[in-house]
């Protein structure tokens, strides 16, 4: 028996979580993707158009398939529709795609009268038009990821203005324009077998200037009863339940208003980083879900009874360029704290400044006793590293 795992590009999460995690298990794996080319020659790749239903089917058919899943947020709903015909435990694909689409997502949490937030979409070659009301407002790709092309405007020049820019990048892309939800933006991470649903943690995420949504730092802060209590009520509305997801919001007069659901592992290494900090298997877990076992059978701390505090900030470009010198991975100790540091991009690679993710440079983290001896620690972490980009 074989587990299969679709993917585009390569990402840690499958190289250094679901892959190794599976030999733990005793599972060859197999990894679908349509650029094997891009992966290690030591991890087993087949050439798959992995976003057809059917081409995955049909590679993963004959390979007796003990379980079939993705961790890419582009994938979910093709994957969980190949896994259901093959008869394999799999998220609701209905769901997938409700999270994936921004639009779909407020609609389904407005019908449910969780909440309303005034969002328009913008089609291919549309004019914007949205109520004045909306202002502040953010636009972003209808289907996007990573925060990218996604933007505050304050107006509707300053809306034209962007919705222009992102045309020229991606003319075919559907937009949503929804109000601004101010708030400090929180994450909320669960498991779940279908049935049940177990909550990880929290963090609470810190960005950089606007008018871009730039995460650059995360802080272990595991959500509040009453929080939980919403958040999930917002994941029934969605049909949330089954694998991983990572949700964020903010908070307004109590009230959690929803940013977006990614029905997958929360990214950029923080779901490594979230296994280390409580301790478990967590990528284990997430097999064994696809396997079939129950919520109940996975060892599962409760997050607030967690004894450690986790900081985790990004190092971003500052300037398109190629980067000339980086440090290589470090694990160290300081001060009965655990530090990390993981390039996210290789020396002598050429890019453009985004406002995305995609200007992460390297991940830090420390786990430790508690906030104020971790931020002096990382601090401290990190001024010895340097990272120089050139042009």
């Amino acid at each position: 028996m074989r587990l299969y795992i679709t993917a585009l590009n390569p990402t840690d999460a499958v190289l250094d979580g679901l892959v190794p995690a599976a030999a733990t298990l005793g599972l060859p794996v197999t990894v679908l993707t349509d650029r094997p080319a891009e992966w290690p020659a030591d991890v087993p790749t087949t050439a798959c158009a992995v976003r057809d239903p059917d081409a995955v089917l049909a590679a993963v058919a004959p390979g007796r398939p003990a379980a079939l899943l993705s961790n890419s947020d582009h994938l979910q709903a093709a994957t969980a529709l190949a896994a259901r015909r093959l008869g394999l435990p799999a998220k609701d694909p209905d769901a997938a795609r409700r999270c994936k689409d921004k639009a779909a997502t407020r609609r389904a949490v407005a019908a449910a009268g969780l909440d309303l937030v005034r969002t328009a979409t913008v089609e291919p070659g549309a004019d914007p038009v949205v109520p004045a009301a909306t202002f502040p407002a953010v636009v972003k790709p209808r289907d996007g990821v990573a925060s990218e092309d996604a933007y505050l405007v304050a107006d509707d020049e300053e809306l034209a203005a962007r919705v222009a820019e992102i045309r020229r990048r991606r003319p075919d892309v559907a937009l949503v324009v929804e109000e601004y939800l101010a708030g400090d933006l929180r994450t909320h991470e669960t498991l779940g077998d279908g049935s049940a649903l177990a909550v990880l943690g929290g963090w609470r995420t810190g960005l950089g200037p606007p008018p871009t949504f730039t995460e650059v730092s995360l802080d272990w802060s595991p959500p509040t009863a009453p929080e939980t209590a919403q958040v999930r009520a917002h994941l029934d509305a969605l049909a949330v339940g089954f694998g991983a997801c990572h949700t964020e919001y903010v908070v307004q007069d109590g009230r959690v208003r929803l940013i977006e659901v990614n029905y997958r592992l929360i990214g950029d290494r923080m779901d490594l980083i979230l296994a280390e900090l409580l301790g478990v298997p967590l990528f284990e877990y997430l097999i064994r879900l696809h396997l079939g076992e129950p919520l109940a059978a996975l060892d599962l701390p409760a997050p607030d009874t967690v004894d450690r505090h986790a900081r985790v900030e990004y190092v971003c470009a500052d300037r398109s360029g190629r980067l000339t010198a980086a440090p290589g991975p470090v694990d160290t100790a300081r001060d009965d704290v655990r530090l990390g540091c993981r390039p996210l991009r290789e020396p002598g690679r050429t890019a453009d400044l985004t406002g995305t993710n995609r200007d992460y440079l390297a991940v830090l983290h420390a786990i430790g006793p508690d906030d104020r001896t971790v931020r002096r620690a990382l601090n401290t972490f990190r001024a010895d590293l340097r990272w120089e980009i050139a042009g």
